[in-house]
């Protein structure tokens, strides 16, 4: 039996509001539970409808997942463009800078990559949809 509650359904436009600046600094570092949930639930699909309404390509977001598990954050944080577009590039510059505040090492690094890599996959998906909807 799973006793983890439903979580909420949310719309696009209802994760696009989420703050996920805050969802890393409170997520990212934290363990099993609440806070790391948020971040990798709502967070990694908000930050996915995001970007994607910026038209960012799921293989930009999934670089630079690598760049950050190879760099780590701040690294990352300092590149002059960390995703194509400035829109994109400045909103994922906050992201990146808000994990790298954190004093997290390696362990917030991998933790980061790996929900980079969440976010590029939800941008896949959001694609495939819509590319099916248009065939249909």
């Amino acid at each position: 039996m799973n006793d983890a509650p439903t979580p909420p359904d949310r719309t696009d436009d209802e994760l696009a509001r989420l703050d996920i600046t805050v969802l890393l600094r409170y997520g990212l570092t934290a363990g099993q539970g609440p806070r790391r949930t948020a971040l990798t639930g709502d967070g990694a699909a908000a930050a996915a409808v995001v970007l994607d309404r910026l038209g960012t390509e799921p293989r930009s977001v999934a670089f630079l997942a690598d760049t950050v598990r190879a760099g780590g954050l701040a690294y990352a944080a300092e590149l002059p463009e960390p995703l194509p577009g400035r829109e994109a590039a400045v909103l994922v510059r906050e992201w990146l800078r808000a994990g790298a505040e954190l004093v997290g090492g390696i362990a917030a690094d991998d933790t980061a990559a790996t929900w980079l890599r969440s976010v590029a996959t939800i941008i896949e998906l959001k694609q495939l949809t819509r590319a099916r909807g248009r065939r249909a």
